[in-house]
């Protein structure tokens, strides 16, 4: 099987009060390399003020595409022992969903939906939950709730179509030299899988990921890309 044309698809996590100023940077750095559109998941129940509520309508107005990330982005302790390997391994204490009840979560999702119009933005349309777990809410569920397109781990789900499409995904959260060595393999094999298949490479950034050790394989794979597009286009009508 031959390679075929790569396709990005581009979010930045974790946009927060105290973020605003390294994502701006990640922002700029991707327009630099011609990446278009980017999507920037936004945690809601942060102290956000006047000043950053601006920067949010100013990114809006722009063209960039804001999406729902959770509440809080926290949680103060892992409940289920599935909870706390999660946190080993993977999310340490992000993922906010895990030791949450199913109504818990629905709750959740709809007041970070909510939040955006309470703040004269454009209520998005996709929720990522941190770390991309959803924990006890079954997807049916989700078809009830106002955003139309969910992120999970191994892909997108449209909730009114109730249709799930598996995409590679690449992160690079790495300050640890274990985190490097697996993420690096993880990432390797995930471009290749969206090579060999054609389908949109999901491309998550955190804020603080140029710093980090996998800053360059960032750089590499974001530059691998032939064209980027967006989660609207992953369903199209």
């Amino acid at each position: 099987m031959t390679d075929r044309a790569l396709t990005g698809l581009v979010s930045i996590h974790d946009v927060m009060p105290e973020t605003l100023d390294v994502c701006q940077a990640l922002i700029d750095a991707l327009r630099a390399r011609k990446v278009e559109p980017i999507t920037l998941l936004v945690v809601p129940g942060k102290d956000w003020r006047e000043q950053g509520l601006a920067q949010l309508r100013d990114w809006q107005q722009q063209g960039l595409i804001l999406a729902g990330h959770g509440w809080t982005h926290q949680v103060s302790h892992c409940h289920s022992l599935y909870h706390k390997l999660h946190s080993l391994f993977l999310s340490r204490l992000a993922a906010e969903h895990l030791s949450l009840g199913e109504e818990q979560i629905a709750s959740l999702i709809q007041d970070c939906h909510d939040w955006f119009q309470r703040q004269g933005l454009k209520p998005p349309t996709l929720y990522v939950p941190p770390a991309w777990a959803l924990g006890k809410l079954p997807w049916q569920r989700l078809k009830a709730l106002p955003f139309s397109q969910v992120e999970l781990l191994a892909g997108v789900l449209h909730t009114d179509q109730q249709r799930f499409r598996r995409l590679p995904l690449t992160g690079y959260e790495a300050d640890t030299a274990w985190r490097a060595s697996s993420l690096g393999l993880w990432n390797r094999f995930n471009v290749w899988r969206a090579r060999n298949s054609g389908l949109p490479l999901r491309i998550g950034i955190h804020p603080y990921d140029a710093d980090l050790r996998l800053n360059g394989q960032m750089r590499a794979q974001i530059d691998a890309c032939d064209r980027f597009c967006s989660y609207a286009e992953l369903f199209p009508a």
